[in-house]
């Protein structure tokens, strides 16, 4: 525990340039004796070390002393620090490792690019979940990307939507996709995919399995992906909007939907406009489209239609009085 506290006070240092006693405690979560005897044993190790005193004093090294990346350029120095996602390596139990991480980076950077660096990690933060929607809960997030790493059998037990179901997993790797953990898994001789907001419960063993040879993460997810898209069903809707319900219905249907959406030309005496869109999942189309509220007439197909009208009684007749 002393050695990574040691290592963590010479890379803030580097860092920092200067710190205080009571800076150093308070990063550290020690108090300022144990600094003090912190920086006594840096120094009869032989790292230059010594303390200012007086109101700007503080603790620092000698100018110059620091570990270097050797090779690297302003463009790699920004992009790692860009390519820290908080959020999805917190979810991985990962979040101390990778602030740890930058850290020493950070410390080990010549001057100039750990100012250009710091500029970035201030200006551009990466948020990648959509808006108005909550992160789902993956509790067993960690368990499994600790059996993607060991390369471990793990048994889940995983939500269908008719019940949950017991599986054996041999874990190949995560994806994170629009803000949604996916862990790509051989389940005898086939390779599938598992969302992980649906794993209700997890049981590692210690049952080491060998990886497919050859398999590429990144290209196996690029292929099921299109194929995805290729193969989900979908239905075309026609529907007829009031320019003030543009921006409902971009809320409810989304934004790739509108703008893949074809306009029907035609004068309309209310000034409404008309729209094709493509909606996956026929069953589901109703639901969403009442999501735009009133200023949305669904024109066609007439099962849609019916089924958008059906629901409004329905939930209309509940707010009757009487």
């Amino acid at each position: 525990m002393r050695a990574s506290r040691l290592v963590t006070l010479l890379l803030l240092l580097q860092t920092r340039g200067q710190l205080t006693a009571a800076e150093l405690a308070a990063k550290l979560e020690v108090s300022e004796r144990t600094i003090h005897r912190d920086v006594d044993a840096l120094s009869e190790s032989g790292v230059p070390i010594y303390a200012e005193r007086g109101p700007h004093g503080g603790i620092r090294l000698v100018d110059g002393y620091r570990t270097r990346l050797t090779g690297m350029t302003p463009d790699e120095a920004e992009a790692l620090f860009l390519a820290g996602l908080p959020g999805p390596a917190a979810e991985l139990g990962l979040g101390t490792v990778v602030a740890a991480a930058q850290l020493k980076v950070l410390a080990s950077l010549p001057p100039e690019l750990r100012a250009r660096a710091s500029r970035l990690v201030e200006r551009f933060h990466l948020d990648a979940g959509d808006w108005f929607k909550t992160s789902q809960p993956v509790p067993h997030l960690a368990a499994l990307s600790d059996a993607v790493w060991s390369s471990t059998r793990i048994a889940i037990d995983y939500e269908r939507g008719d019940g949950a179901v017991r599986r054996i997993l041999e874990p190949l790797g995560v994806v994170l996709k629009a803000g949604i953990w996916y862990v790509v898994a051989r389940v005898g001789e086939q390779i599938r995919t598992y969302r992980v907001s649906r794993v209700v419960a997890t049981e590692p063993t210690t049952e080491r399995f060998d990886r497919p040879d050859g398999f590429d993460l990144a290209a196996y997810w690029a292929e099921s992906a299109a194929a995805f898209e290729r193969d989900v069903p979908r239905v075309e809707v026609v529907v007829r909007v009031h320019p003030d319900g543009l921006d409902r219905l971009r809320a409810a249907v989304g934004g790739a939907v509108m703008r893949a959406a074809e306009t029907i030309p035609g004068d309309d005496p209310d000034g409404w406009r008309r729209l094709r869109l493509r909606l996956d999942y026929p069953e589901e189309a109703p639901d969403v489209l009442l999501r735009a509220g009133p200023l949305v007439d669904v024109l066609s197909p007439p099962e849609v239609r019916a089924s958008v009208a059906a629901t409004a009684r329905a939930v209309a007749a509940r707010y009757v009085d009487g």
